[in-house]
């Protein structure tokens, strides 16, 4: 329909359009500070630690010449007296600007034992002038450990100087690139069983939440208003606690001369005190403690939404309170409860200060491990890679949840 049909004139067409625009714009102005905050405080951070992830050009800054001439190396003998003499003479700069150790501990992570290696012929070089590296650098190399004349340690000098390499994603799922090129499983096994640990661990805090709050949820959807209020308060003091004081409660509770402890031991249960604190048990413990309001909170508010009537006519027809509840309220009542599983389980695969205080080694989760390589390790590219592993994890464990258990699939029975 033309805006003559329509009753506008052009003008009025134009006015129109113009005061559409001005709207939008206002409208795109009130959500730019929320945009600005999402960009630099999610967006920014996810997308550098997935760039973290495969990009690590320290090597390839240091010694870049000996990586040059390293391309033409075969690989299967200790590389020519050319590629030993340039390497030497940037193993004396590196020691006169004291960035050996920068290249000791990035050799290291790609060849176990080679730090000491790379520091000590360093210092022995150190003291060589250059026109004696120049004319005999090969043999002062070899002759500094004999590790240099082992064509593996040349692999990983090779293999560290890459600038982006996925090498820190196959370490991170317990994998390791061969000299040949191909991908074989380590000796050690350690994130692999660290992310199924996390999972077990969060799986069984979302359903010990879930046996605890489900039925606080149904009493207090039931209960008079002022007693639901009263019972919201206590659901609600954690969070009014802060949670390190939180968690000091439970180092305090669990201990071997704890509360606990003392109570068991003065009831005969026990003779001597049980070791519960700093292992998986006090970490489940104590997050499922912390954790329980996300479960209760979204339970509770689709449940004072459920019409108790429907409950009432399922037993008036002959149906058992527990068939009832069965076939009639706990599917009405299973949004608030994906919603509060979804959000346990979440919380807890990513999280980091009640382990890393109460879980002791035992404990740990998969969050303490990224933690411990960003602060003591300095490795920050397996960090990001098992960051970017443990979102993909989530994502996928997200999807999957939408897929089968989300709200679009929840029927009544």
């Amino acid at each position: 329909m033309s805006d003559t049909a329509a009753g506008l004139n052009p003008a009025d067409a134009r006015n129109a359009a113009r005061d559409v625009r001005r709207r939008k714009l206002q409208a795109f102005l009130f959500v730019t500070p929320l945009l600005v905050f999402i960009i630099f405080a999610f967006v920014a951070p996810i997308a550098t630690m997935l760039y973290r992830s495969v990009h690590n050009p320290t090597v390839a800054n240091l010694v870049p010449e000996t990586l040059a001439a390293l391309d033409d190396w075969s690989g299967n003998a200790v590389p020519d007296d050319a590629v030993l003499i340039q390497f030497a003479t940037d193993m004396k700069r590196m020691a006169n600007d004291r960035t050996s150790g920068q290249l000791a501990d990035e050799i290291n992570r790609a060849l176990p034992g080679m730090s000491s290696v790379v520091k000590s012929t360093a210092r022995s070089l150190r003291r060589v002038d250059d026109a004696e590296i120049s004319a005999n650098g090969a043999t002062l190399l070899l002759e500094a450990n004999d590790r240099w004349s082992d064509p593996t340690t040349w692999h990983a000098l090779k293999a560290a100087g890459q600038v982006y390499s996925s090498s820190y994603y196959l370490t991170s799922v317990d994998l390791e690139r061969t000299a040949d090129g191909g991908i074989a499983q380590r000796d050690t096994q350690i994130y692999v069983k660290l992310y199924t640990k996390t999972l077990r661990m969060a799986l069984t805090i979302t359903v010990l939440t879930i046996v605890l709050g489900y039925p606080l949820a149904f009493f207090m959807a039931h209960a008079s208003d002022g007693l639901a209020n009263f019972l919201m308060v206590f659901v609600l003091l954690p969070f009014w606690t802060s949670l390190l004081v939180r968690t000091t409660a439970w180092i305090a509770l669990l201990q071997t001369n704890g509360v606990v402890n003392s109570s068991l031991m003065a009831l005969g249960i026990t003779d001597e005190p049980i070791e519960m604190l700093y292992t998986q048990f006090s970490t489940i413990i104590a997050m499922t403690h912390i954790l329980l309001p996300f479960m209760v909170l979204p339970l509770y508010a689709v449940m004072r939404g459920i019409d108790s009537s429907y409950m009432r006519a399922a037993i008036s027809m002959g149906s058992r309170p527990l068939g009832a509840w069965y076939k009639i309220y706990l599917p009405m009542s299973l949004p608030g409860l994906s919603a509060g599983a979804l959000l346990v389980f979440i919380i807890s695969v990513g999280y980091y200060i009640t382990p890393a205080l109460v879980g002791g080694t035992d404990g740990q989760m998969i969050s303490n491990i990224i933690a411990f390589h960003m602060q003591q390790s300095n490795n920050w590219e397996l960090a990001a890679a098992l960051g970017s592993l443990l979102l993909i994890l989530i994502l996928l464990l997200y999807w999957l949840f939408d897929r089968f258990v989300g709200t679009d699939n929840l029927k009544l029975g």
